[in-house]
C-alpha cells in the first residue's frame, strides 16, 4: 500500500471517528442542557434553542458578527443550577428540602429581592411560597397530586413571603415544608441574564425572548422598534395567532394567561394560576395579561400577579404604580373580548383584524 493511500485512510477514519462524537455529543441532552441553533445574514445574528423547560429566541446586530453561542449557553446552564426545581442539586431544590442556604451562584439573592418587593406592592398577590399548591393542584415537577381540601387548607399555612427571610449571604426558612417556586419570575430574570450579557459585550439592538417572557433594546434590521405580538386568548391558537401587536421601545414584556397551562378534572376546568389566599385556581373574567417593564423580571412577576387579582384589581394597581404598563384582555357578560390598556401602551399597539 502507498504511503499517500495510507495517509488517506488514516485521514478519512480520523474525520470519521470526529463526526460520530460530535454526532453523539449533539444527541445527549440532559434536562439542564441547551439545544442551540445559530443564523448570522449581514450582522443579524439569530440564536435558538432550548432552556428551562421551554424555548428561546435570541436576535441581535453586531457588525463584527460575533457569535456568542457558547457564552449564552453556559450562563443559562449555571442559571438552571440555581433556580430550577426540576434538578434536585439546584440551589433552590436544595432550599427547598432544608432549612438554610448559603448562596453560592449569584443569581438566588436577586430575585429574593425582587419577589419580597413585588409580593408587597401586590398585597401578596405575587408569592412564590405558593409552591406547595403549585404542587397539590398538578403543576409542580411531581405532576398531578390533588387531594381534598383539608390538604389545601393545612398547605395554606406554608403560603407568606414573610415566612422566608434572607440577607446578602444565606435565605432561611421559619417552617421547614416551605417550599419555593420562581417559575412565575424566572424566566423573566433569565432574559435579564442573557440581555445583560449581550450588552457587556457592546450589543446595543438586541432582542431576547424566553417562552414568551422578552427584553428588546434598539432597533432591529430596518431601523425599526421590535415589534412582538400577543397572542389571542385561545386554548386553540397557535403562535401566529396574534391578537394584537405591541412596539417596545427599550422594554421588557411579559404576558400571563390561563387559556392554555391547564387540565380538566371532572368537568372543571383546572388553571395553573393559583391564588395564594385562598389556596385555589382563580376564576374570574380576565384572560390575557400583558406587563411592560424596564426589565423582564418585574414584568414577568407583575403578569403573574394581575392574572391572581383579576381585571379590577389589575386596573386599580396600574393606576397605583410608575414601573409597570398593561395590557388587559378579558371577557364582558356575552363573553366577547374587551381590552384595558395602560395610556404609555396605546401608542405603540395596534390591534390584528380578524
Amino acid at each position: 500500500m502507498r504511503p499517500n493511500t495510507r495517509k488517506n485512510i488514516i485521514y478519512s477514519l480520523v474525520l470519521l471517528a470526529m463526526v460520530i462524537l460530535v454526532y453523539i455529543w449533539r444527541n445527549q441532552n440532559p434536562s439542564n442542557t441547551i439545544e442551540k441553533e445559530e443564523v448570522v445574514v449581514n450582522g443579524k445574528i439569530t440564536l435558538s434553542g432550548k432552556t428551562m423547560g421551554t424555548t428561546y429566541n435570541i436576535t441581535y446586530l453586531d457588525e463584527k458578527g460575533r457569535d456568542f453561542q457558547t457564552s449564552i449557553d453556559s450562563i443559562l446552564v449555571v442559571f438552571n443550577q440555581s433556580l430550577s426545581t426540576y434538578i434536585p442539586e439546584s440551589e433552590l431544590s436544595r432550599f427547598n428540602i432544608g432549612d438554610t442556604l448559603e448562596f453560592e451562584l449569584p443569581y438566588l439573592l436577586p430575585v429574593l429581592q425582587a419577589s419580597k418587593e413585588i409580593n408587597q406592592k401586590t398585597d401578596g398577590a405575587f408569592d412564590p411560597t405558593v409552591g406547595p399548591l403549585v404542587n397539590i393542584w398538578g403543576f409542580g415537577p411531581s405532576g398531578p397530586e390533588l387531594k381534598d381540601s383539608v390538604d389545601i387548607q393545612n398547605l395554606l399555612k406554608l403560603v407568606g413571603f414573610e415566612k422566608v427571610d434572607f440577607d446578602s449571604k444565606e435565605v432561611r426558612k421559619s417552617l421547614h415544608d416551605i417550599y419555593l417556586d420562581f417559575s412565575s419570575i424566572a424566566k423573566g430574570y433569565g432574559v435579564d441574564v442573557v440581555a445583560d450579557l449581550l450588552r457587556e459585550k457592546g450589543i446595543n439592538n438586541y432582542l431576547v425572548e424566553i417562552g414568551g417572557e422578552l427584553v428588546a433594546r434598539g432597533v432591529n434590521e430596518s431601523g425599526e422598534l421590535w415589534k412582538v405580538g400577543v397572542n389571542r386568548p385561545e386554548e386553540s391558537a397557535n403562535a401566529s395567532d396574534l391578537f394584537s401587536i405591541i412596539a417596545l421601545q427599550d422594554k421588557a414584556m411579559a404576558t400571563s394567561g390561563n387559556y392554555r397551562n391547564f387540565y380538566v378534572r371532572d368537568s372543571i376546568k383546572i388553571s395553573h394560576t393559583i391564588n395564594p389566599e385562598t389556596g385555589y385556581p382563580v376564576e374570574h373574567n380576565l384572560l390575557s395579561a400583558t406587563v411592560l417593564a424596564d426589565d423582564c423580571m418585574t414584568a414577568d412577576a407583575y403578569a403573574t400577579a394581575l392574572m391572581v387579582m383579576g381585571t379590577e384589581k389589575a386596573i386599580a394597581l396600574d393606576e397605583e404604580l410608575e414601573e409597570i404598563q398593561i395590557f388587559l384582555i378579558y371577557s364582558d357578560s356575552n363573553g366577547d373580548y374587551q381590552t384595558f390598556a395602560s395610556p404609555e401602551i396605546k401608542p405603540y399597539l395596534s390591534f390584528i383584524q380578524n
